[in-house]
C-alpha cells in the first residue's frame, strides 16, 4: 500500500482509533459487573470505588512522567508500552485470586491507559491538519467511546451466563485486541515515516516544570481547572456504582433479553437502553458521543463558553438529588445529567488556549489533567463508603449535587473574571480575540 494514499491514512485513522476502545471496555466493566462482583467477592461498594481510586493515583502519576516517555522514545513506541502495560494490568484483574490483586492490576491498568490517551493524541496530530485533525479526534473519541456503551450492554450478560471472571477475561482480551491494532499501526507508522517526512510527534499535553516556575496562570485557568475537578468527580464517581444504584433503589435489571441468544440480548439491551441498570448508566455516554460534535460546532458559532458552564452546573444538582431523594425513574435525570456531559466539556476543555499563552497551553492541559484525577482519586471510594455507610444512595447523591454547587460558584467566578478580561471566552472563535489576562 502506498502511504499517500487516501486508503492508507485512512487506515492509520481507524487503527490509531481503535486503540483505546478495549481500555474503555475495561475501565467500566468492574462498574458494569459490580452487583455481581460484591457477590461473588463478598466486598463492599467502597472496594468497588478503591478500583476506581487506584486507576486514578496511577493516572496522576502517569500524567506527570508520560509525556517525558513519549518525548524520549516517540509517540509511536510509546503508545505501544502503554498499550501492553494496560493489557497487563487487565489481565491481572481478569485472573485476580484476591481483592488485593485486583487493586495492583487496576493500578498498572491505570498506568498505561491514561498516557496512552496523550500519545494517541500525539499521533494524531502526527498524521492529520486543521479540519482533518479535528474530525480524527472526534473520530477517535467515538470510537473509544463505544468500548464504554458495549461494556454496559454486555458485561453484565456475559456475568450473568458465564460468571463475572469470564466478562473480566473478555475486558482483557479486547484490551489484547487494541494492543493488535497498534502493533499493525507501528507497522504502517514506521513504512510511512520515511516516505513522507513525518516530522516527531511531542506529548503536547505534558507538564513543562521550568514554565510552571517562570509565573503562574491567570485566574481564568484556575477557575476552568476547579470546575473541572468538580464537574467530572460528580459524573465518572458517580456512574462507578450507578449499575448498583439502579439495581438496588429500582430494581432494575442488571441483564435482560432471557432466552434469547448473546447477540440478540446485546441488541435487546442496546435499543431497550432504559429498561437495564447498566443501560441506564449508559445514557451520559451515549449522549456524549452522539450529541458531543455538535456542541462543540455549536460553542465555536456562539461562544458564551462561561455560560454554557453554568448551564451545565445546574443542570446537574437536581438531577443527582432527585435520583437520591425520590423515586421518580431514573432516565429523565439520566438525559439531563447527559445534556451537562455534552455542554460543560464542550465549553470547557477549548476554554484553555484562550486564557493560557499559546507556549504555556500543553503545560496547562497537563497540569488540568493531574489535577482532574485527583478529585477522581477520592470520590469513587466516599461514593462506596458512603453507601455502605448509610446502607443508601440518598447521601452519595448529596454528594455529587454539592459538587455541581461547587462547580456552579468556579462557573460564575469565571464569568466575572471573563468580563474583566473583555469577554474572551464569551465570543465566538471567528471573532478576533484580545490578549489573554
Amino acid at each position: 500500500m502506498n502511504p499517500r494514499s487516501r486508503v492508507y491514512r485512512l487506515l492509520i485513522l481507524g487503527l490509531v482509533s481503535f486503540m483505546l476502545f478495549g481500555s474503555y471496555f475495561a475501565y467500566d466493566s468492574v462498574s458494569a459487573i459490580a452487583p455481581s462482583l460484591i457477590a461473588a467477592l463478598k466486598i463492599d461498594r467502597a472496594s468497588i470505588g478503591m478500583m476506581y481510586s487506584v486507576y486514578s493515583f496511577a493516572a496522576i502519576a502517569a500524567v506527570l512522567v508520560g509525556g517525558f516517555l513519549i518525548d524520549a522514545i516517540g509517540a509511536r513506541r510509546a503508545s505501544l508500552l502503554f498499550s501492553a502495560v494496560l493489557t497487563i494490568g487487565a489481565i491481572i484483574v481478569a485472573w485476580a485470586p484476591s481483592l488485593t490483586w485486583i487493586y495492583v492490576g487496576r493500578l498498572l491498568f491505570g498506568m498505561g491507559s491514561e498516557p496512552l490517551t496523550v500519545a494517541q493524541s500525539a499521533i494524531l496530530a502526527r498524521w492529520f491538519r486543521g479540519k482533518e485533525l479535528a474530525l480524527s479526534f472526534g473520530i477517535a473519541l467515538t470510537v473509544s467511546r463505544l468500548g464504554s456503551l458495549f461494556t454496559f450492554n454486555t458485561e453484565a450478560l456475559l456475568a450473568d451466563r458465564q460468571g463475572f471472571r469470564f466478562a473480566l477475561w473478555i475486558a482483557a482480551g479486547l484490551c489484547g485486541v487494541s494492543l493488535l491494532a497498534n502493533l499493525m499501526f507501528n507497522a504502517l507508522d514506521a513504512k510511512a515515516e520515511p516516505v513522507l517526512g513525518l516530522e516527531k510527534a511531542g506529548a503536547g499535553d505534558a507538564i513543562d516544570w521550568a514554565q510552571l516556575k517562570r509565573g503562574g496562570f491567570s485566574p481564568s485557568f484556575w477557575y476552568v481547572t476547579l470546575l473541572c475537578v468538580t464537574f467530572y468527580s460528580a459524573i465518572f464517581p458517580f456512574t462507578d456504582l450507578a449499575p448498583d444504584f439502579f439495581h438496588a433503589k429500582w430494581g432494575l435489571p442488571e441483564a435482560t433479553g432471557e432466552g434469547q441468544s448473546f447477540l440478540a440480548a446485546v441488541f435487546y439491551n442496546i435499543t431497550h437502553m432504559f429498561s437495564t441498570a447498566q443501560g441506564t448508566t449508559a445514557i451520559i455516554i451515549t449522549a456524549s458521543m452522539l450529541f458531543a460534535p455538535f456542541a462543540g460546532r455549536l460553542v465555536d458559532r456562539i461562544g458564551r463558553r462561561a455560560s454554557l458552564m453554568i448551564a451545565g452546573s445546574l443542570l446537574m444538582i437536581p438531577a443527582h438529588l432527585l435520583m437520591g431523594w425520590s423515586m421518580l425513574p431514573p432516565a429523565g435525570p439520566m438525559i439531563v445529567l447527559g445534556a451537562a456531559f455534552v455542554l460543560v466539556p464542550a465549553a470547557m476543555w477549548p476554554s484553555v488556549p484562550l486564557v493560557v499563552e499559546k507556549e504555556r497551553v500543553g503545560t496547562a492541559f497537563g497540569l488540568m489533567t493531574a489535577v482532574q484525577n485527583v478529585g477522581l482519586l477520592a470520590f469513587p471510594w466516599l461514593n462506596g463508603a458512603l453507601r455502605d455507610a448509610t446502607t443508601g444512595y440518598a447521601w452519595s447523591q448529596t454528594m455529587f449535587a454539592a459538587l455541581g454547587v461547587a462547580g456552579l460558584v468556579f462557573a460564575a467566578l469565571l464569568l466575572a473574571a471573563d468580563r474583566k478580561a473583555g469577554h474572551v471566552l464569551e465570543r465566538p472563535t471567528s471573532h478576533p480575540e484580545p490578549a489573554v489576562e
